[in-house]
């Protein structure tokens, strides 16, 4: 009788390499992938969380219909005098919804730490009354738990500077590990697409099969998502990924300079009533909006001093992707300027919309609970194909 000879199947070079690829990147940054996913995933519902926890301190109740906040510069002394810090008051936040109260920021860093605790010198929130002057709720946010979540996700809480790219390498990886995982999943006709986009376990009692279907349907499914949010990171973390978007969408490679506006206002001695002039022109002019910011310590992110007052925008709750910018002198409150949402170009939209994009709040509630499960997926997917791996390792040493 003749032998029956089983032939191997015939494997495309591309496959192999991919293969290949996956199966070293995956090793190399695994553990980095599933901690990044993990708090991505758990980040994801810290707004709806947050705002059950601080229900008491975000509302307020007016005693009367007519009743009118107090001075913004009087409210920032108070908080000021009460909480005794020796670094002063970055901005304050305030919602057109008159039932909410204001949110004063402090928030200072120290570029020279190595790391988060280090590098975040101080990063508060004093929720404020604003029709009493009554200091509501301090929250501690350098300590609170979804921003260490937050900044372990970014940086592995290591220096915001640096830290990013120990991040964001492993992040290029993993979409090239989630390109080449498409390619493998790819099915080579008709027939092989069945088993491929759903488990058929009736007669499968092997875990190592389980496992492997685990990884490779819901691999699949949540892989053009993962690319979406892989993408989108890498924004924050490398410049020329930026300078391509900004290329791609407005053919410039660089997003417009804010210009610094001189007015002859500016040799007037500064009113006591700034901020509060500034914020009365800024709800007639965007009455539809959710809340704006104005900055109150007269600088910048980057520690320089302002030469106007600049107040941001936010069209809707919860989302960063619609701001627009107003800019006044910052002595005598005149408006300088005015830059809607629909007057920016596409680059400046997009940098808006980036971070909405990469937490799934850009597409409501329904996207954050896509981004949640897609997170949750990504977090599982270094966790079976490590699985599968050390499966196939023991099987090649019990044939030797």
């Amino acid at each position: 009788m003749r032998k029956k000879h089983h032939h191997k199947k015939k494997i495309s070079p591309t496959k192999k390499w991919s293969a290949k690829l996956h199966l070293w990147f995956g090793l190399s940054v695994g553990i980095i992938v599933f901690i990044v996913s993990l708090t991505g995933t758990l980040y994801v519902f810290k707004d709806e969380v947050q705002n059950i926890l601080r229900k008491d301190a975000m509302y307020v109740q007016q005693t009367t219909s007519d009743q009118k906040p107090l001075p913004i510069h009087i409210l920032r002394e108070k908080v000021s005098l009460e909480l005794n810090e020796k670094f002063p008051i970055n901005s304050v936040e305030i919602s057109l919804d008159k039932e909410k109260s204001y949110r004063f920021l402090y928030y200072e860093k120290n570029k020279k730490g190595w790391n988060y605790f280090q590098e975040v010198l101080i990063n508060k929130q004093v929720y404020v009354n604003q029709y009493t002057g009554q200091i509501l709720a301090v929250y501690n946010e350098k300590y609170d738990f979804f921003n260490i979540l937050k900044y372990i996700h970014w940086g592995l809480l290591l220096n915001s500077d640096w830290g990013k790219y120990v991040v964001g390498i492993p992040t290029v990886l993993f979409i090239l590990m989630l390109i080449t995982g498409i390619i493998l999943w790819w099915p080579k006709n008709k027939n092989a697409r069945k088993g491929r986009f759903w488990f058929n376990w009736e007669n499968v009692k092997n875990w190592k099969r389980k496992n492997y279907d685990l990884h490779n349907v819901l691999g699949f499914y949540a892989s053009f998502i993962a690319l979406l949010m892989s993408i989108t990171g890498i924004y924050f973390a490398y410049p020329y990924v930026k300078n391509a978007f900004n290329y791609t969408l407005s053919g410039s490679l660089d997003l417009p300079k804010e210009k610094q506006i001189k007015s002859p206002d500016s040799l007037m001695a500064k009113r006591s009533d700034i901020f509060d002039l500034t914020a009365q022109q800024t709800e007639k002019l965007y009455a539809a909006s959710s809340s704006y910011r104005i900055s109150l310590n007269g600088k910048n992110k980057k520690g320089k001093e302002l030469k106007n007052l600049p107040i941001t925008i936010y069209g809707q709750e919860g989302r960063f992707s619609e701001r627009s910018i107003l800019t006044f002198d910052k002595y005598s409150g005149k408006l300088l300027a005015n830059k809607p949402h629909q007057q920016l170009s596409n680059a400046e939209k997009y940098a808006n919309a980036n971070y909405d994009l990469h937490t799934g709040s850009y597409f409501g509630l329904f996207g954050k609970i896509i981004w949640f499960i897609a997170g949750l997926i990504c977090t599982s997917l270094p966790v079976t194909g490590f699985l599968i791996w050390w499966g196939k390792r023991k099987k090649q040493g019990k044939k030797i």
